[in-house]
């Protein structure tokens, strides 16, 4: 294709040096990084599959649902979800992740970049009890990287701007997309109940 940049000297070509921009990443938390993600409730976590395909799954709790242990280590619990296990599969194998977290009303992101493993260590399963209800299992994440990203991209979304909120209307409902999608002879409305039923008893 013409006009590929597949290479770090031909992105170049196009994108300026960043400079001084470098500077921000950081080896370990400090305490702005700690104050964010004691606000998050919700994180993308980017893995990569064996075959090489990357792989983005979001996770979401309270705010500071994602625990800070000390500078380099954070811990999160895994709850209950489709039990495809893709991001923990992909982590046994290749623990690299890479972690983006969002606040409400925040435009800034903070960003980090580490190494993971899953246990079921009880202490570990004690301290993200929710209703009497403990974790799957735990992640612990040895930080590597961190930094904030820039205001820009959430700016060009407007993501938490309200009156840019599209109508649920606008698509089928999630029922409807996952009978059109696995072919199921079920009624769209039923499988929306069952999941909004899911959803009710299986939180945490």
């Amino acid at each position: 294709m013409s006009g590929e940049l597949n290479s770090e000297e031909a992105l170049r070509t196009v994108y300026p040096d960043p400079g001084q921009t470098r500077g921000k990443v950081l080896p370990m938390l400090d305490p702005h990084a700690r104050s964010f993600i004691g606000l998050a409730p919700f994180l993308c976590i980017g893995t990569a599959r064996p075959d090489g395909l990357g792989d983005v799954s979001p996770r979401g709790g309270e705010p500071g649902f994602v625990h800070v242990l000390d500078d380099t280590h954070l811990a999160m619990p895994d709850r209950p979800g489709n039990n495809l296990i893709d991001t923990l599969s992909n982590i046994a194998l290749s623990p690299s992740v890479g972690l983006l977290f969002f606040v409400p009303g925040f435009e800034e992101m903070l960003r980090v970049n580490g190494v993971a493993k899953t246990v079921t260590d009880p202490e570990m399963m004690e301290r993200f009890t929710v209703d009497g209800k403990k974790p799957r299992s735990v992640m612990l994440i040895e930080v590597r990287e961190v930094f904030f990203h820039c205001t820009k991209a959430l700016k060009r979304s407007g993501l938490w701007d309200a009156s840019k909120h599209v109508p649920r209307e606008t698509m089928p409902s999630f029922g409807q997309i996952v009978r059109d999608q696995m072919k199921l002879p079920v009624a769209a409305d039923l499988i929306d109940t069952a999941l909004e039923d899911d959803a009710k008893k299986n939180l945490y």
